[in-house]
């Protein structure tokens, strides 16, 4: 078995060197091992069911319209109205305006579903108006390298929707597992953001705003406040399924953008491709994980991986803190589907086993998988703002730290406390 896991790891490691996609290294890795171990399957017929049906799982119908949510929504340039809309509001906090990179973040997670797309539609806007406000330049950063990751949280959720159909979990069940922590973590990033501003004695530009600017910034978001509370409170209410939810968000982000005077042929096509780009990559993240779990599932890793794990006799919260730092390890070379989609075959049978819930276990994945949205190589909101500000890698670790502690400790909070993750499913039951 120890010859099977070196030559699975080599493998991968040779054609992600050779640049091969991820999706493909998948497939040509899962190919190559049963070719070697197991020559008597018919592996050409084999394979094509396999990707057949990894494909066109119903569950994945809703992965591409939240894509085109997202997209739409970035089109229809939303970081003005965010930044307008909530300044008012968060002057007067500790921080100040630094805490709209929580607060803008923190809504537009609550109908985009990614990570990267959070962090860019807010800092193009809030990274300038800061910085020409004299606000700290670190904090700035890295507030909006973290707020940025609740993309992954708040629902709707691209990558629930990914871990739903791996895990075969109720997705909407997912999303509402999702809402009380990521609010709970936008409120650790808005307080860490005040005592930092506190006990530094920094000082920006004052600002004073009326009850009238208050009024108007309300205005501003009122479109994106519907949109949200329409999507939502179907999801309470359980009036629709996620993916007549996310049918419902495509229309809501065009009739949003109709209204901001940004739906035109050109900006619909640019949003289609996207999507479609999107959709397709992680399509075949998913396609190809499915081929690679059959074969290891055929030489019997998991098992072996997880008699390993048992046979140390961890107690539950010793192992559930080994996976985090495995995660967290992992991530720093992987993207979030691909770190899932690789890992849950062998890792969510060690954790039900000891007695933790596959839906909590989902939202402590997100987590996981959104540290590694902040650390390099692969961290995408680390390149997002590389991007929009120039700064060099070492600055941007620098200021995003304190959130990635952040992320860790909350991680842990959710293994002491579960009923933070599980208090809102239980409530529709």
């Amino acid at each position: 078995m120890v010859e099977i896991g070196a030559v699975t790891l080599l493998l991968f490691v040779v054609l992600l060197l050779g640049s091969v996609w991820v999706g493909l290294s998948l497939f040509g890795v899962g190919y190559i091992l049963l070719a070697i171990y197991k020559p008597n399957i018919p592996l050409d017929a084999y394979s094509g069911m396999l990707m057949w049906t990894a494909g066109t799982a119903p569950e994945l119908l809703a992965l591409p319209l939240f894509v085109l949510m997202s997209e739409i929504l970035v089109i229809a340039r939303l970081g003005r109205s965010l930044f307008s809309g909530l300044a008012p509001w968060m002057s007067r906090l500790p921080g100040g305006l630094v805490h709209v990179n929580v607060a803008g973040s923190a809504l537009f997670a609550a109908v985009s579903g990614s990570s990267a797309a959070t962090t860019a539609i807010v800092g193009q806007v809030t990274l300038p108006e800061l910085q020409g406000r004299g606000y700290d330049r670190r904090l700035s950063i890295g507030s909006l390298a973290g707020a940025g990751t609740l993309g992954f949280l708040i629902p709707p959720s691209i990558i629930m929707i990914i871990y739903g159909v791996v895990s075969e979990q109720s997705i909407l069940r997912l999303f509402l597992a999702g809402v009380v922590p990521g609010l709970l973590l936008a409120c650790l990033y808005s307080l860490y953001i005040a005592v930092t501003h506190t006990v530094s004695g920094e000082r920006s530009t004052a600002e004073r705003f009326s009850w009238s600017d208050r009024w108007r910034g309300l205005a501003d978001i009122a479109p994106l406040l519907a949109l949200i509370a329409g999507v939502m409170g179907a999801l309470y209410s359980g009036l629709a399924s996620p993916t007549e939810l996310a049918s419902v968000g495509v229309l809501g982000a065009l009739l949003l953008a109709a209204a901001r005077r940004e739906l035109s042929l050109a900006n619909l096509a640019t949003a289609g491709t996207r999507a479609v780009r999107t959709s397709a990559m992680i399509g075949l993240i998913l396609i190809g994980a499915a081929l690679l779990n059959a074969a290891l599932g055929f030489l019997g890793l998991p098992r072996a991986v997880a008699g390993w794990i048992a046979a140390l006799d961890l107690a539950p919260f010793a192992l559930i803190t080994l996976l985090l730092l495995f995660y967290v390890v992992i991530g720093v070379f992987l993207d979030g589907t691909s770190i899932i989609v690789m890992t849950l075959p062998i890792t969510l049978p060690m954790v039900t086993s000891a007695g933790f819930d596959p839906i909590w276990f989902g939202v402590f994945v997100v987590v996981a998988v959104e540290i590694s949205q902040i650390t390099p190589p692969v961290g995408f909101n680390l390149f997002v703002i590389q991007a929009q500000t120039g700064e060099t890698m070492g600055k941007l670790l620098r200021a995003v730290a304190p959130f990635f502690l952040i992320l860790v400790a909350f991680a842990l909070l959710l293994v002491i406390f579960p009923q933070i993750v599980l208090w809102l499913p239980g409530k529709m039951e």
